[in-house]
């Protein structure tokens, strides 16, 4: 039987709780987690995915929930193959040195933050100084705290975002130190600055 939109927010939510935490959640943090009112409301859920086969049980224990193998499976057949690529070695850009055959997959997965990683393409040379060019996409994760130095997404004063390493200084303030010895930082009020997003990777295509 076919998941209703709600059934599967649930089973998204445990699944995720599990991979994260190690355990599974309890009925409270289903109910604050998906905004459901009532506990009686989250019973219901995972009684009908536990009638649906996609949920085990345990009885009269806490934190009872178990993933049924069906989840598992529709899972797997669902999820996109993740890209892998062969890691061959390492290659001089200095001076040579031995070449040495390694067995290893790269997994741009790793890359990733999950679904709070988004991607942008870089305008502009701001960030040169830290090899960050015009045409490069750059891959960045939602955070809510960054720390002094960080290359971030920063929304300036509601309306103008702009890529630039991160700093508090005295009095409540940001600096958003541009990458490019050309151009003077910017100082705004710590008010004024939302980030949007902390730099994982770098991606440029020479073709």
């Amino acid at each position: 039987m076919a998941l209703t939109k709600r059934q599967k927010q649930v089973l998204d939510f445990i699944a995720g709780f599990i991979d994260e935490n190690g355990y599974c959640p309890s009925y409270e943090e289903i109910a604050g987690g998906l905004g459901l009112a009532s506990l009686a409301t989250v019973h219901k859920h995972i009684s009908v995915l536990e009638a649906k086969n996609y949920l085990k049980r345990g009885f009269n224990q806490s934190r009872s929930l178990e993933l049924a193998p069906k989840y598992v499976q529709e899972q797997r057949r669902t999820k996109p193959p993740a890209l892998e690529i062969p890691l061959l070695g390492r290659i001089a850009a200095g001076a040579p040195v031995e070449s040495v055959e390694q067995q290893e997959m790269l997994n741009f997965a790793d890359f990733a933050a999950g679904g709070n990683t988004f991607a942008l393409e870089v305008r502009g040379n701001s960030m040169i100084d830290d090899h960050i060019c015009d045409g490069d996409l750059i891959l960045l994760e939602r955070v809510a705290e960054v720390r002094d130095g960080d290359i971030v997404v920063a929304l300036v004063a509601g309306h103008e975002t702009t890529l630039k390493r991160l700093y508090r200084e005295a009095g409540d303030m940001v600096r958003l130190q541009p990458a490019n010895s050309t151009l003077k930082p910017i100082l705004v009020a710590a008010r004024d600055v939302q980030v949007q997003g902390r730099l994982l990777a770098v991606l440029r295509k020479y073709k």
